[in-house]
């Protein structure tokens, strides 16, 4: 188990490193997913693009890996509007499918459940050494 849990780490890890890359490389289309009443749009991708790879990165170096993965979890949650958004307004995605939209919103959870998994590290470490005593 711990190392599927090392490799589903790392390739999560990747993920965000590259989702947060891509908010350099594509801005334009995480302008268009921000919903219009939040301020500051350009600043806010900006902001969480480097959160991504800050946090991405962060879960791949032990002594920062549970607090990135909270760091996650809230981005996630922080990110969450732009996904409803989306999925309530289609027409302005006229090239992804509606249920692709709509999926997001419980992926979002799928990923939150994922990103906590790596929050719960100290712990197991801690049982482990428990029972070896």
């Amino acid at each position: 188990m711990r190392k599927i849990k090392f490799v589903t780490k790392v390739i999560f890890g990747l993920f965000f490193v590259a989702a947060g890359l891509n908010h350099f490389l594509s801005p334009d289309f995480y302008l268009k997913i921000m919903p219009p009443y939040l301020p500051l749009q350009s600043e806010l991708v900006i902001i969480s693009g480097v959160a991504e790879v800050v946090f991405g990165i962060g879960l791949l170096i032990p002594p920062m890996s549970r607090v990135s993965a909270w760091g996650l979890i809230a981005l996630l949650i922080a990110v969450f509007p732009a996904n409803i958004h989306m999925a309530a307004n289609p027409e302005l995605y006229p090239n992804i499918s509606i249920a692709l939209l709509w999926l997001r919103l419980p992926m979002q959870g799928v990923l939150i459940l994922w990103a906590f998994w790596y929050t719960q590290e100290e712990a197991d470490r801690s049982k482990a050494n428990d029972v070896d005593c």
